[in-house]
């Protein structure tokens, strides 16, 4: 006998398809995989998509409701869970008013939770303080894309376009083991003649396939793009009638640049001045061009700013709103797109309307059927949410989907914090670190069992329906958030049946604003496969290519400005003479709580390790495949040492991916981006030595 489940795989931001064929023979249940053909990865897998079935069928899962009672987790029913949950919010709100009471997110939940969350945090529990872990993926993308564009979305055209681009910047992605699926696209590029550049403190699996690598010091990305921009500038690359008639604020950026010397930009960055001037040329002269940055752009206490530079870049050689130009931030979690486009961030209502426009809240407020003014206010970011739940201004949280002690910078801090918590529940499939702390976890459907939209890195909207049923005492995110709003006298507010109900109201809820999902019906994702936002009419096919005409700013046009030259806040010295900067492997995904529960991901990669350049190594009296402490001003973690020339000789790299002694983010720093709050995971100072000297 055999059953076959059409699905969509949970982890990155490509939203692979696939069928899961399970077989049962002699009461032994076997699976097969088989990619499924797609727009976004044209039928491909990679190997996190091929086993994901494993957590989701892990016999470790939580599948039902457990109580701490003298330290131990014991089952409850839901009527019990729900009844002390409804008890301790009522008590702790009448004792502490409304903001003592947290919600933290993820970028994995659907849009359908990620807008019922929202809704639940200002509705039901009337407080500001929700944010989530999306913050830290996508959050300076957003906001350089918002101030520059007036608009945020992955991709600003398809990911066919790739094919057609004839210069290609790829800045702090390795997109060879974050989403390797979309690598053919690359390599079809270059087979097309187009020329590659990857800008990475790391010779990545990404950037052996670059036709010019640029070996960047950690946090100089801003300053690099400024060298390129000089590039292009002295060279005569830029489009002049395209900066007359679709920018601003280029005459700033030039007298800026002018101001610039590229021998003081290859000294502070690290990249010898001849790489800088070829790689300025090649974009110039290319007929078009993309430029693709992630997280090792991002995750930095400029990280907004640096993305302004590199879209400077595209708007100073018009490579935008044409055939294979354009800018990407390639997104890293399943739903980082859509997760922040319906009211899971501090600042944002549905439709990415802003929480503090009057005319947004009264719009929202009529969907929902409220007062405009009992719609709380903006709270604070997902960091700053962990500063006051350790102050205790935030006394009780509600986590769905994350794993805050593991993926939070400064973790040490973070933990001490959820630890003083008065009330504390989490809402996950596994025991995560985070939901060993909780007082109440409460079981939730996997992937497999879960029906809802995804928005993936381009923008397109995909229908992921549920495979099988969830295990008997299971229960919906969004289920669980109605059923507590209605015993918190809300349940006329959420009437929904289906994650279904919940997409008709995000329609309605999105209609008009920049993210526009009206048009789009699960009717129309079943027959088109997915749709491109905005969509604004049941007619409109869906906008795969932005910015064509004009840039949805109040004058039509984008907004360049200077970007000076930036440095880390926290400088190496010579008790940290080290940069660290932090990232993925090809087998694990985010904190691991997922990808550790799968057996066949776990055995290609069971412990985390550190890169370390060779010579580095020899000075320090390190050796390959050893124990190692690595420190920085916050704490210390124990690693193994890998040696390797791929990377800089005074960088070392940790994964993100493990927990406890190996969690890197116990060494990561608290500064944060003015502008959007995202913190520099990307560099610190450190010190290594040997565990046994």
């Amino acid at each position: 006998m055999s059953v076959s489940m059409e699905t969509q795989c949970p982890f990155c931001s490509v939203q692979c398809k696939m069928t899961i064929i399970e077989k049962h023979q002699s009461g032994v249940a076997s699976y097969e995989v088989e990619p499924k053909p797609n727009a976004a990865s044209e039928g491909r897998l990679c190997i996190k998509g091929m086993n994901a079935y494993q957590h989701a069928l892990s016999e470790e899962r939580i599948t039902e409701p457990l109580m701490k009672q003298n330290g131990q987790f014991v089952p409850v029913s839901w009527e019990e869970a729900y009844e002390r949950i409804v008890s301790a919010f009522n008590e702790l709100q009448q004792e502490y008013g409304p903001d003592s009471i947290g919600l933290y997110g993820g970028g994995s939940l659907t849009n359908e939770t990620s807008y019922a969350l929202g809704k639940f945090a200002r509705v039901a529990l009337g407080t500001k303080y929700i944010d989530y872990n999306g913050r830290f993926c996508m959050s300076a993308a957003a906001t350089a894309g918002n101030q520059a564009f007036g608009v945020d979305r992955g991709l600003t055209n398809a990911l066919s376009e790739i094919r057609e681009s004839n210069c290609l910047i790829l800045a702090g992605t390795n997109i060879a083991e974050c989403q390797p699926t979309l690598m053919p696209y690359f390599t079809d590029a270059k087979a097309n003649g187009a020329f590659l550049i990857v800008i990475d403190p790391r010779f990545t699996a990404t950037a052996e396939m670059a036709d010019l690598h640029l070996k960047v010091k950690p946090g100089m990305d801003a300053a690099l793009a400024n060298g390129l921009l000089k590039v292009i500038v002295e060279g005569g690359y830029t489009d002049e009638p395209f900066l007359a008639d679709r920018t601003t604020g280029f005459q700033e950026v030039k007298d800026h640049i002018e101001s610039i010397d590229l021998k003081d930009i290859a000294e502070i960055t690290g990249v010898p001045l001849d790489d800088i001037q070829e790689a300025g040329r090649r974009f110039g002269e290319a007929a078009s061009g993309m430029i693709l940055t992630a997280r090792g752009v991002e995750q930095q206490t400029d990280g907004s700013m640096a993305v302004r530079n590199f879209i400077n870049i595209l708007l100073a050689t018009g490579k935008i709103g044409k055939p294979g130009s354009g800018y990407g931030a390639v997104t890293g979690q399943a739903n980082g797109q859509g997760g922040r486009e319906h009211g899971q961030k501090a600042d944002q209502l549905p439709g990415y309307r802003l929480i503090e426009n009057e005319e947004h809240r009264e719009y929202i407020a009529g969907v929902w059927g409220v007062k405009a003014e009992d719609i709380p206010r903006k709270g604070v970011s997902a960091y700053e949410m962990m500063e006051k739940v350790h102050a205790q201004e935030i006394r009780a949280l509600f986590l769905m989907g994350s794993n805050p002690i593991v993926s939070n910078p400064n973790a040490n801090f973070v933990e001490e914090g959820i630890r003083k918590l008065d009330f504390f529940v989490a809402a996950d499939m596994h025991f995560s670190e985070t939901a060993q702390l909780a007082d109440i976890i409460l079981p939730i459907a996997s992937y497999l069992e879960n029906t809802g939209t995804m928005t993936n890195l381009e923008g397109r909207v995909l229908l992921r329906e549920a495979a099988r049923p969830a295990p008997a005492d299971v229960k919906q995110d969004w289920e669980v958030l109605s059923d507590l709003a209605a015993l918190l006298g809300k349940e006329t507010l959420f009437p929904y049946k289906s994650a279904e109900d919940i997409f008709e109201e995000l329609r309605r809820a999105s209609r008009g604003g920049i993210a526009d999902y009206f048009g789009i019906t699960y009717d129309r994702l079943r027959k088109e496969e997915g749709i491109y936002w905005p969509c604004p009419s049941l007619d409109h096919p869906g906008e795969k290519r932005l910015f064509q005409a004009s840039f949805p700013r109040p004058d039509g046009k984008a907004a360049m400005i200077p970007v000076p030259n930036h440095f880390p806040k926290e400088q190496v010295e010579a008790d940290y003479p080290l940069h660290l900067t932090t990232g993925r492997v090809l087998g694990h995904y985010l904190t691991g709580v997922q990808t550790h529960k799968s057996p066949t991901l776990e055995a290609r990669q069971f412990e985390s390790f550190v890169e370390i350049h060779p010579k580095t190594a020899r000075s320090l009296r390190i050796s390959d495949d050893t124990l190692v402490k690595v420190r920085s001003r916050r704490g210390e973690i124990v690693v193994r040492s890998k040696l390797t020339a791929s990377i800089r000789e005074d960088t070392v790299f940790v994964p993100m991916h493990w927990d406890g002694i190996q969690n890197i983010n116990k060494l990561t720093s608290e500064e944060l981006d003015p502008a959007c709050k995202m913190p520099g995971f990307k560099v610190c100072a450190v010190s290594i030595a040997p565990l046994i000297s």
